[in-house]
């Protein structure tokens, strides 16, 4: 949209020009949405990194943080800048973004964050999500064989969780003693992940009926979604509980107790379908959901230094 303004000169009344003052706006805009759009995501991952180390009783390590953090930046860019219809559905203010920018950007992020995990040999796990992440956003097809995982009933929010479940593990794991604690690190983070990416299509069944993208809330609805994800949700904390009880994994009472708690109520708020989510929505779901691992890290600091 542009803005047509008249400009005095001294003596002179000048034509009317057309300034794009707000057309350039408007053009740049998309593009700072789309880059910023992945920076709580991506804080909230490589918190959820340091959390796996914690769970396994190995000491953070800062750079695999940092690492894990910017892949999962690059990874969510770059699905974003690949907009597709029931993207453009859902979140208009992407539109008219940078491709070549959000790229660029995404691509910078990864090669720092893989070349320090390839540094600490863990060029795999450095590369599972990029791979993952492009079979989400475009696919492959090879003869009459097509996969794109965005499309599938649940399949998508199996193998994101499963991705980013293994993803997160396996760059605190490498360190691990043994493979037990990785493996519950894994299945909690990956149930955990899987019904998080549920209700976020909670948000987005408007678009994806318009696409014709069958999420599991658009194909079994709210209750039976609902029931699903509570299930799942009791499933991966009692693996949790159990593992702390047994000294499989170390005992956190504060990652599972806030984890246990804010789950459940934030499958019972936003387990739900809106037209337009209001500011105040929005904000809720960003501190409850994006931001769980940041008030687990932030009260466990608090409670520790309370009881030492």
């Amino acid at each position: 949209m542009s803005s047509n303004c008249t400009v005095s000169l001294p003596g002179i009344l000048a034509k009317k020009h057309e300034f794009r003052f707000t057309e350039s706006g408007t053009d740049l805009r998309p593009t700072i949405n789309l880059l910023k759009s992945s920076v709580l995501v991506s804080f909230s991952g490589a918190l959820r990194i340091h959390i796996a180390f914690l769970l396994m009783h190995i000491h953070s390590v800062f750079f695999n943080c940092l690492a894990g953090g910017l892949i999962i930046y690059s990874v969510y860019t770059l699905d974003r800048a690949m907009d597709s219809e029931e993207d453009m559905a859902n979140r208009p203010e992407l539109r008219g973004a940078s491709k070549k920018t959000a790229l660029i950007v995404s691509l910078l992020c990864f090669i720092i964050g893989a070349s320090i995990l390839t540094i600490n040999g863990l060029i795999v796990i450095a590369f599972l999500p990029l791979v993952t992440g492009y079979l989400y956003s475009k696919g492959i097809q090879i003869g009459k064989f097509s996969l794109k995982l965005k499309g599938g009933l649940g399949i998508k929010n199996l193998v994101v969780g499963v991705t980013w479940g293994a993803f997160i593990a396996g760059i605190a794991g490498i360190y691990a003693s043994n493979m037990v604690a990785p493996l519950i690190v894994f299945l909690y983070f990956s149930l955990k992940l899987f019904v998080n990416t549920t209700i976020y299509d909670f948000k987005d069944v408007k678009g994806d009926t318009l696409a014709g993208i069958k999420t599991l809330p658009v194909v079994l609805g709210k209750k039976r979604t609902k029931i699903l994800l509570f299930s799942l949700h009791l499933l991966s904390h009692s693996i949790l509980l159990a593992s702390i009880l047994t000294e499989a994994v170390a005992f956190e009472p504060v990652i599972l107790g806030y984890s246990f708690i804010i789950g459940i109520l934030y499958i019972k708020k936003f387990a739900e379908s809106v037209e337009v989510e209001s500011k105040n929505r929005l904000a809720k779901r960003l501190f409850m959901i994006d931001g769980e691992s940041t008030s687990i890290v932030g009260l466990r600091a608090i409670v520790n230094g309370i009881v030492v």
